[in-house]
């Protein structure tokens, strides 16, 4: 549909940030926003083509090479950081409804991912340039070798609709920390929230085409990661959008980093306290409806306690407040879109079909007619062989695995996944929860609880993606190393 031809709605964007202005589009497409409660339309954003692509690619190679960005000091860029970082915080209430409106999330947890955590970001990896020195002096049989560090160059940054904002700053932050100039391509599912970067940015004095945001599917999408000025593509997403990125890059010789999906563990052990594990799972297993990469959707429970297992994480997802994601007494929103609805309700017709027992849930709750709104579902006695046990559903349908081989069997199971991104283990034995959570292969495994920290390396194994975000790990992606031989004078010293 044209520009011309929709009609005007509330939050429209049908211009892009580029070059530290809002732009005309060169395409006519358009993408309309609907509230995932009530999938009425809320929201209009122009779709970018390949030529609005070049442009913001273009306007942040100028950045880097010619304007003020390439030749800041650390310090001149976490103050501007830190004034990005306070003009996010002043629009956080306003950007955490936003994505709520957009992608269904509890309006309590879109607070802290969408409006505190960009901010904290901004601020953490400001501090982070200002502490790391550029420049290392190293002896060397010759002399000195001076090892330094420089930005990776224009980067990619390619973002999913669950977790917009922060996800979004994760990439940007380190980015813009390192000297990097960044062109983001946020998804078209939550077309309207990635815009409050553009209008922050130029509030805190972002010099023009250090960062850029074109909205685009997926065609454009694969443009950003073929131009010949990118230096690096930092993808979050689908495992199967990721490979295809990460073979391209990989012709390319592009540097690449690929957070992808997951299909975690949650191993509950025989002397696990069940209302610690039960405590805990709301950001284990249901954070974000689900709609979560690091979600622990397979439950492994040991036999002697499985039916215990069973019947209190039946009686936890029943008592989960599914409704409005901007009520704060909501703990289940609806997902994101209808296509994304059906998708897991396909998951639970085939946990239906299979040998697995039905025992919560199971389709659309009563009296939300309107909107994507799903019952939290959980199925017992899964095998981990079925498909609901290998692939991620992306959605709040639980499998209850039974394991009776003690530790080892537990661990086996866990491990046996293409997947490798997060888990969780549970014991009142902390020290043997964390000789398990040792053995286990994955990025990252809570005890006894599930909590990211944004202070250090967040990633997976596997078909769980490629390198590291977040943390000094997060920083070093956005780098490259220069050796410089020179005389044994320039040693410290």
């Amino acid at each position: 549909m044209s520009l011309a031809a929709e009609s005007r709605t509330e939050l429209d964007r049908t211009r892009f940030y580029i070059d530290g202005e809002w732009v005309e589009p060169r395409g006519s497409e358009t993408h309309r926003a609907l509230e995932a409660a009530t999938g009425e339309l809320f929201g209009t954003a122009a779709m970018g083509t390949d030529a609005d692509i070049d442009a913001a690619v273009n306007a942040a190679r100028r950045a880097l090479d010619e304007g003020p960005w390439g030749r800041t000091t650390p310090a001149e860029r976490a103050a501007v950081m830190r004034r990005f970082a306070e003009a996010l915080a002043a629009r956080a209430d306003g950007t955490s409804t936003l994505v709520s409106r957009e992608n269904g999330m509890p309006i309590t947890l879109s607070g802290a991912f969408n409006g505190a955590a960009p901010a904290a970001l901004l601020n953490i990896y400001a501090d982070v340039i200002e502490q790391t020195p550029l420049e290392v002096a190293r002896p060397s049989a010759s002399g000195a070798t001076i090892v330094r560090r420089e930005p990776v160059g224009v980067v990619g940054a390619i973002t999913p609709l669950n977790y917009p904002q922060v996800l979004a700053m994760i990439k940007i932050a380190p980015a813009l920390a390192a000297g990097c100039t960044v062109v983001l391509k946020p998804s078209p599912e939550t077309a309207l929230d990635a815009y409050v970067f553009g209008d922050a940015a130029t509030e805190a004095g972002v010099p023009p085409g250090v960062l850029n945001i074109v909205l685009a599917g997926r065609e454009a999408g694969s443009a950003l990661v073929e131009h010949p000025l990118i230096d690096k593509i930092a993808f979050t997403g689908s495992t199967a959008a990721g490979r295809a990125i990460g073979a391209r890059c990989g012709e390319l010789i592009r540097r690449c980093t690929l957070e992808l999906g997951g299909k975690s563990a949650a191993i509950v052990c025989d002397d696990a306290d069940l209302d610690v594990f039960l405590a805990g799972l709301p950001t284990a297993s249901f954070m974000n409806n689900a709609q979560t990469c690091t979600t622990s959707s397979r439950i492994l429970a040991p036999r002697s306690r499985y039916d215990e297992v069973v019947d209190a994480l039946a009686q936890f997802t029943g008592n989960l407040v599914v409704g409005d994601p901007l009520d704060p007494a909501t703990t289940c929103g609806p997902m994101a879109s209808e296509t994304h609805l059906q998708r897991v309700l396909g998951y639970i017709d085939i946990g239906r079909n299979s040998g697995a027992r039905l025992v919560a849930g199971g389709g659309r709750p009563a009296g939300l007619d309107r909107g994507w709104f799903v019952e939290p579902t959980v199925f017992a006695d899964v095998d981990n062989g079925d498909q609901l046990a290998r692939e991620e559903v992306f959605g709040p349908v639980m499998a209850v695995i039974p394991y009776d081989g003690g530790d080892d069997e537990a661990v086996r199971i866990a491990n046996d996944s293409n997947y490798g991104l997060a888990g969780s283990v549970w014991s009142a034995d902390e020290a043997r929860a964390l000789d398990i959570a040792r053995r286990v292969r994955t990025g990252t495994i809570g005890v006894n609880y599930y909590n990211i920290d944004l202070g250090s390396p967040f990633g997976g194994m596997k078909d769980s993606g490629v390198g590291r975000e977040l943390g000094p790990e997060g920083f070093d992606n956005y780098l490259e190393y220069k050796s410089m031989y020179v005389g044994a004078d320039h040693l410290p010293g």
